[in-house]
């Protein structure tokens, strides 16, 4: 293929390297393989519906041509997102930096402690700003936080709160619209009632578990909510609060007023609007409730050494555990933009943060002072960025609006004769002149007058913050731009992600993230788009959308598709709920058992339970299919009760199943439907699709098969394809128009999720093509094949098709070496550390089993040294196998070995310096050093420290130790 061929740049072995691939595998040709792995009946007869890929060149100017369809106004609409300035030291070194973008969630804790500590940075920020005891490191959006809330204060009900049928949440009528919308939609399916309402007038009853109040509210208004928390308390409610971080920074914190938990949004902390995302959502509440919490937490233990250590605390991949009975389904984060908010917050500083806000809020306090001398009314008379204005009745709001959208500005506006506008940190003295000038026009008279360069903040007393925040050293030190590029750079130096090497990860796809794909993102015709600006503006946003979707339907033999859920579990519980509509709307709503494998996603019974589902597992057979006999009399059993079966395909195991269309049928024949798990759509694009093979909903992670980079643990896409019969009932949204005509509510905050970084995928399909999408499903098996080859000799494949081939993605057999040599899986992860390369996914969904899925962007010369340094691993568990190392200490139960512990003084292992540090020969042209030493989870969980511990915390205790 030509060179300028972007398939050339995505795609990793080279032609040359094909023949040796294939001959290792022992076919003919790579169409030859895809015969023997994927069965002929589910195989497209012609090729998908795509154009002719486009180069990177001609594709990066027809999107300038995209972009500028897209209207640039000045946004002073406010609901949660607001213009701010992308510190460049962070647009450049973080969010632009691949070293930062391609990294995967922080789950090998050694080689993740830059992200980690960044993560750690986000929570401590949470924390102080909040004043609550615990927060995690971070959610989708402010709307599903406040829904996690609510699910958690369900789940904490007492017992004799259920047996009394505590099922109401009280929601407050100033809250943002968008986060009523999500509540609602998690509230139907859990049985939970819904009150909104005005707090002043709300009168408690022992049904109410839970409240939601905003701060400030919708409106702008500060609210003194102390007797409301009060009174909540002593009727056994809990009270979350959704919050402004910046307003904290001003005014007295919830958790100083007896929050129960704090949730809300970090977009104003130096992330870009993006129409609606990714932004990094924050939740916060009280140390008794750790156990409940949803979503990732950053806690601090220690190294085999004694030195301090990152890790994921306490319930990380719960769901894998728990399964149907986990507290949440989210899986996703926002990784990358909690590693942004929190280094804005690292380069100000409690003073800078407290300086921007205070120039918020005076401006906002100079414009009440103009909009009063010119006959408007204020509404809340305590705010701190926005103001809630009654026009006279003179002025409409038709003619603020024009006057307003001819200097190209935007405010919010309601039904009645109100407006409101919120300010930020990008307001000028020109953009204040402009405000008030329309303003003034409107009642004919002149926008000159005298007004005062500091005003009188009306938040004094009760609502003004006296409590510090931010007072660790990491929110104190780099201020300049140097030191703040050498924190990051150090930081990112002890991280591995897709510059260093491959990150084999199975069913989580870390593919090339091309530079070409990521680049428009920083635009600002595409970043700095408010979700609810104007249609006349979004031109641009809207037609790549259309685009999208159309390609994405003709990818997934799909009718339609919703761009909404930001996240794959976001997206399987969309899909969910789409099907449970579907059958409340044909007069089956009794329909609620969801058939899942038990090979399945833990976030797939997650995702059921939050739908109202029961969740009926259906077995496997020993080739690791599912069994069709268990599920024909399982569906049989359930007929009439049947909602759906959810499958994951290939299968999770990594093999196409021979009787997928047989399974469906037995579904379909008992009147359910079928949702198909999207995480494997990276070995079907092109060559088969959920459409032909008999689905009816379908998510697909975009994070996975198109591009989207996982960021750290985010952000991800998880938007979701149905068959036309489910089409009117895609989500909906109660601010802008979207979704079916019988559509669902919300189920993210924003209209088209996290709209952003939907071009990320609109590259990736454009610049590939119809032919291009096709070869990387084809490079992605044959890669994956040819590791199984080359590994045949020492590893065992534990599932393959009938003609031996594998997907994807494989599982090999470690376990024989527990016995052989006391060397568990967790032992060959930490050792790959050693060699430069991201462990496989460890013992999912096999204990003691290795993972691995390729993709099909490596080389040959990289899978290569993968195979190497897996093979090499094997002759050191023979090694110990063969007692020529001692079984408590040798280099696997050692590893990772710190370049501290290597050129320590002292060496006391059974095994020399260089055996630990290079084992190949290629480990010496680049190696990377693990910064700390095997992290002890036990004692992490046991002491359980999730903020920056204080700096005595990092005085060395040993020659291990160091600080960032």
């Amino acid at each position: 293929m030509p060179l300028r061929n972007f398939s050339s740049r995505h795609i990793g072995p080279r032609e040359q390297d094909l023949k040796r691939m294939l001959e290792t595998i022992g076919v003919d040709s790579i169409d030859t393989l895809i015969d023997e792995t994927v069965p002929a009946k589910i195989r497209l007869k012609k090729p998908i519906d795509l154009n002719s890929a486009r180069s990177e060149h001609f594709y990066l100017r027809e999107l300038e041509g995209l972009a500028k369809k897209n209207k640039l106004f000045r946004s002073y609409i406010g609901m949660g997102y607001y213009n701010t300035i992308v510190p460049p030291a962070i647009q450049r070194n973080v969010l632009e930096n691949p070293g930062w973008y391609t990294a995967y969630t922080p789950y090998q804790s050694e080689i993740a402690q830059g992200r980690l500590q960044a993560l750690l940075n986000f929570q401590t920020m949470v924390t102080d700003l909040t004043k609550m005891e615990l927060a995690n490191a971070s959610l989708l959006d402010e709307a599903t936080a406040a829904a996690e809330a609510m699910s958690m204060f369900y789940a904490l009900r007492e017992r004799d709160a259920v047996n009394r049928k505590a099922n109401k949440f009280f929601i407050s009528a100033e809250c943002f619209p968008q986060t009523i919308d999500v509540l609602k939609t998690r509230a139907l399916p859990m049985g939970i009632e819904l009150i909104v309402g005005d707090h002043e007038q709300f009168t408690f009853s022992d049904k109410i578990f839970g409240c939601l109040l905003q701060y400030p509210n919708a409106n702008g208004g500060v609210v003194d909510y102390r007797e409301f928390v009060d009174k909540a308390h002593k009727h056994g409610a809990l009270v979350a609060v959704a919050a402004d971080l910046m307003s904290l920074t001003l005014l007295t914190p919830p958790g100083e007023w007896n929050a129960d938990a704090v949730v809300g949004n970090s977009q104003r902390f130096g992330v870009p609007m993006g129409f609606g995302g990714p932004h990094a959502a924050f939740f916060a509440t009280r140390e008794a409730y750790k156990r409940h919490i949803p979503g990732r937490i950053v806690g601090v233990s220690t190294d085999r050494h004694g030195a301090p250590a990152y890790r994921l605390a306490l319930q990380t991949r719960e769901q894998h555990i728990k399964r149907d009975r986990a507290t949440s389904n989210i899986c996703t984060a926002q990784s990358l933009l909690a590693t942004m908010a929190s280094m804005y917050a690292v380069y100000h500083g409690p003073d800078g943060l407290k300086a921007i806000a205070k120039e918020i809020h005076n401006h906002t306090n100079k414009l009440v002072i103009a909009l009063e001398k010119l006959g408007y009314t204020i509404g809340p008379k305590v705010y701190f960025d926005t103001l809630h204005i009654r026009l006279p009745e003179n002025v409409t709001k038709v003619k603020i609006q024009e006057l307003s959208e001819a200097k190209d500005m935007n405010f919010r506006y309601f039904n009645d004769n109100f407006i409101s506008l919120s300010l930020d940190e990008t307001i000028s003295r020109h953009d204040f002149s402009d405000i008030v000038e329309v303003f003034a026009k409107a009642v004919g008279k002149t926008a000159k007058m005298e007004l005062p360069e500091w005003c009188d903040s009306p938040v004094d007393g009760f609502f003004a913050r006296t409590s510090s925040f931010m007072e660790h050293p990491v929110f104190n030190s780099y201020h300049s731009e140097t030191e703040l590029m050498r924190y990051i750079k150090r930081l990112e130096n002890k991280d591995i992600n897709l510059t260093h090497s491959m990150i084999a990860l199975g069913s989580c796809t870390m593919k090339l993230n091309a530079a070409s794909e990521l680049m428009p993102i920083t635009w600002p015709e595409w970043a700095n788009i408010h979700p609810f600006a104007p249609q006349t503006q979004t031109a641009g946003y809207r037609a790549m959308f259309e685009e999208l979707k159309q390609m994405l339907c003709a990818v997934t033999g799909f009718a339609g598709v919703s761009l909404q859920p930001n996240s794959g579990a976001q997206g399987e519980y969309a899909g969910l709920m789409v099907i449970r509509n579907y059958h409340i709307s044909r007069g089956q709503g009794h329909r609620n058992i969801a058939l899942i494998p038990s090979s399945a996603h833990g976030t797939n019974p997650a995702s059921a339970v939050m739908a109202g589902m029961d969740v009926v597992v259906i077995k496997c057979d020993e080739a690791g299919n599912i069994d069709v006999a268990d599920l024909k009399a399982k569906a049989e059993q359930h007929s009439s009760q049947l909602s759906c079966l959810m499958v994951t395909y290939p299968s999770t195991h990594g093999v196409f199943e021979e009787s997928i269309i047989e399974i469906n049928e037995v579904i379909h024949s008992h009147g359910g439907q079928v949702y198909m798990d999207g995480a494997n759509m990276n070995a079907q694009v092109g060559l088969t699709n959920p459409g032909l093979i008999g689905a009816d909903v379908c998510h697909l992670n975009l994070h996975k098969t198109f591009a989207i980079p996982h960021g750290g643990g985010g952000p991800g896409m998880g938007p979701i394809g149905v068959a036309k019969h489910l089409v009117p009932y895609l989500p909906g949204h109660s601010v802008v128009e979207t979704g079916g005509i019988n559509n669902i509510s919300a189920v993210s905050a924003a209209p088209w999720g996290s709209a952003l970084i939907l071009l990320i995928s609109y590259g990736y399909i454009k610049m590939l093509g119809q032919e291009g999408v096709t070869d990387a499903t084809k490079y992605a098996i044959l890669n994956a094949n040819y590791i199984k080859a080359r590994l045949a000799k020492d590893y065992g494949v534990l599932y393959t098709a009938k003609n031996g081939t594998v997907a994807h993605e494989m599982i090999i057999d470690c376990r024989p070496f527990v016995k052989s040599a006391g060397v568990e899986v967790s032992d060959i992860a930490k050792r790959l550390i050693d060699y430069g390369f991201h462990a496989p996914t460890v013992s999912w969904p096999v204990a003691g089993t290795l993972m691995i899925e390729p993709t099909e962007s490596e080389s040959m010369q990289e899978l290569d040294r993968f195979c190497d340094a897996m093979i090499q691993i094997k002759r050191e568990v023979e090694e110990i196998a063969q007692d020529i190392y001692p079984r408590e200490d040798n280099v696997l139960h050692n590893a990772p070995h710190t370049a501290a512990e290597v050129t320590a003084d002292v060496w006391s292992h059974s095994y020399s310096r260089e055996k630990a540090a290079y084992p190949l020969a290629f480990t010496r042209d680049a190696k990377y050093w693990s910064p700390v030493g095997r992290v002890d989870n036990a004692y992490g969980d046991r002491n359980l420290v999730c903020v920056c511990p204080p700096m005595s915390e990092y005085e060395p205790r040993t020659t291990e130790k160091s600080l960032a």
